[in-house]
């Protein structure tokens, strides 16, 4: 049975309604001002992020779901992974984000990832992960295989 236009509105406005709380506590964690009176928590995350105070304002307000640069900043602030970012917003499931290793993508035994899945994970551009892996592997110990 197909939803109607208003169930599909009302659909995403529970879920807006859900994402934007858990935006405002991860905030409030973070030491964002966001109930008095001048709000400055919002600009100032805002500002941190690098994206317009109106998208956060949006948000807050419960008027609109940011877009994917938006959320990939807002996540980077916050200290949450893109992933959590994602599938908390409703854009993807768990299921579109697994976490369990991929076969033949090169993730490393016993837990340890490699770094390229941990680039991967964190949300790091991929013009960037060959840069990204390259620097973290001269923190590994013995040789900096990642255990890949």
């Amino acid at each position: 049975m197909a939803s109607s236009p208003r169930m599909e509105r009302l659909e995403r406005t529970d879920g807006l309604e859900e994402f934007a709380a858990w935006v405002e506590g991860l905030m409030r964690q973070r030491g964002y001002v966001i109930d008095g009176p001048r709000g400055g928590g919002k600009s100032r995350l805002a500002d941190d992020a690098g994206v317009h105070r109106a998208a956060v304002t949006r948000l807050l307000q419960r008027q609109s779901m940011p877009d994917l640069e938006t959320m990939r900043r807002l996540a980077g602030v916050l200290g949450v992974p893109l992933r959590d970012m994602l599938i908390r917003s409703g854009r993807l499931s768990e299921e579109d984000l697994p976490l369990e290793p991929v076969p033949g993508a090169g993730c490393a035994p016993a837990g340890r990832i490699s770094p390229e899945e941990a680039a991967r994970r964190m949300g790091v551009p991929e013009d960037l992960r060959g840069l990204f892996a390259k620097v973290a592997r001269q923190f590994l110990p013995e040789g900096g295989s990642g255990g890949s």
